[in-house]
């Protein structure tokens, strides 16, 4: 056989062994917009695996600043921004992000993703050390594996564990320390301890990074995040985050933080350099999400108390959940064809769910990771509950 024939066989060899192994991931494709309820092969479903957690994703508010934006300002702009990529809407984006996030300055991405891919290359080297918690989101890991920085993992919200990595740093003498973690760990729903972290930075000299992506723009007083959450608002060097979840939904991520980091970004961050820039009407959706979170609290509140009422229900049912308040509610399965069983049941009963399992999560820590909207009823979320439950009996789960 020749080298691609021998290289496609081995290809075929693994898809196989995942078929076979009942973990070949499927995507369902769903007629209409994102929203609370979709159409999947023509039924109606309710949906209960989006990040669309304020609602905004389909928002007539959200879909007129799109529209305007296609009218005014076109619908790409075919260059990077450093050539000939940069609109006046994309610095009122990044100076409206500043001023919500409470930050210096920003910088705007196409993806979270490529946020996190750009930051640790640019900013630390051979001489530094990175301080990441283990179950950090897989951007974050790949964005360190391009960094040439040494690498040091502590247990997941773990802060005596990071304490002991920061002062083996110490001892081997690095020049620059930084801790990064996510604010909310988004196969759990579970917050990062920001105010234990920020305190161990000021005592060993570390600078803080925070992936806010599953938190901006509905948790906090204000909305602004984990950072506000935690009462921390000032002490988180760098903040990266996604416009792709709450804050409209659609695509685009950012760096936001100190304003010399900011600088140093734009003169070297290879994501951003290299990319085409956001286009001009997920810019201003994006523009008019962040004018919606600080006008409407009500989505907020509506989204806390959704979430409260879901997680009540699901616990008066007897299922398991971890404890928290995050609209993240995942249901811990184990393996991940049973996962995907419990989701393919969820579906012929009206509800939109996806199985996670490796290497999404662990191998035997599959799950069917619910979220709540602000766009759920009530009677929505009981509904969901009575058919989690019904079904973890079913299947003997729990």
């Amino acid at each position: 056989m020749s080298g691609r024939e021998t290289f496609l066989a081995s290809v075929r060899e693994i898809l196989a062994r995942i078929e076979a192994d009942g973990l070949a991931k499927q995507e369902r494709p769903f007629s209409g917009p994102q929203g609370a309820h979709i159409r999947v092969g023509g039924a109606s479903v309710l949906n209960l695996c989006s990040n669309n957690y304020l609602g905004l994703a389909n928002h007539p508010r959200i879909v007129r600043a799109a529209q305007l934006a296609l009218e005014h300002w076109g619908f790409g702009l075919s260059s990077v921004r450093f050539i000939c990529g940069t609109q006046e809407l994309h610095r009122e984006l990044e100076e409206g992000l500043s001023a919500f996030l409470g930050t210096e300055d920003t910088i705007l991405y196409s993806s979270c993703f490529d946020a996190n891919g750009g930051a640790f290359e640019t900013l630390l080297s051979a001489e530094d050390a990175i301080v990441s918690d283990e179950l950090n989101h897989a951007s974050i890991i790949d964005g360190i594996r391009l960094c040439r920085a040494r690498r040091v993992r502590y247990r997941n919200c773990d802060l005596a564990d990071l304490e002991a990595k920061l002062r083996e740093a110490d001892l081997a003498s690095v020049r620059h320390k930084l801790i990064v973690t996510d604010g909310v760990f988004s196969m759990d729903g579970t917050l990062a301890p920001l105010r234990g972290i920020c305190d161990l930075a000021e005592r060993f000299g570390a600078l803080v990074m925070v992936d806010d992506s599953h938190a901006v723009g509905f948790l906090g007083q204000n909305g602004r995040g984990s950072h506000e959450e935690a009462g921390v608002l000032n002490r988180v060097d760098l903040l990266s985050g996604t416009l792709g979840k709450a804050l409209g939904g659609a695509s685009g991520g950012y760096l936001s933080g100190r304003r010399e980091i900011i600088a140093l970004l734009r003169q070297r961050s290879r994501p951003y350099l290299f990319s085409n820039s956001l286009a001009p009407m997920i810019t201003a959706a994006a523009l008019e999400a962040l004018r919606m979170v600080s006008e409407l609290p009500e989505l907020r509140q509506r989204l806390r108390q959704n979430t409260a009422a879901f997680r009540g229900a699901l616990a008066a049912a007897g299922v398991a959940v971890k404890p928290g308040a995050h609209p993240i509610v995942p249901i811990l399965v184990g393996e991940g064809a049973l996962a995907k069983r419990f989701a393919g049941r969820m579906l012929e009963r009206g509800f939109f769910v996806t199985g996670f399992f490796y290497p999404v999560v662990p191998e035997g820590a599959a799950r069917i990771r619910t979220q709540v909207s602000a766009a759920h009823s009530p009677e929505d979320l009981a509904r969901a509950a009575a058919a989690i439950a019904a079904i973890s009996k079913e299947l003997a789960i729990g």
